[in-house]
């Protein structure tokens, strides 16, 4: 079964080998036709904590890291 990658924007950094990547997806409403933007936060494993707060980063689908993690980062 092939993993979801998404992309997104780190906005935490705090935590030790985790960061918290921001990801916005837009749509069209279907009955207003508007476009509308949600946005939702994953945790994701960042082994070598390389990325910083505001880095464009990948996030692929894993198993289960911890209670919380179940993504990793791709390098974008």
């Amino acid at each position: 079964m092939p993993r979801r990658i998404l992309r997104g924007a780190v906005v935490s950094d705090r935590n030790d080998r985790t960061v918290t990547v921001l990801v916005e997806r837009t749509f069209k409403h279907p009955l207003l036709q508007k476009t509308v933007r949600r946005s939702k936060k994953f945790a994701a494993h960042d082994a070598d904590n390389r990325f910083r707060v505001g880095d464009r980063v990948r996030i692929r689908e894993c198993a289960p890291v911890s209670r919380s993690k179940r993504w990793e980062v791709i390098a974008d």
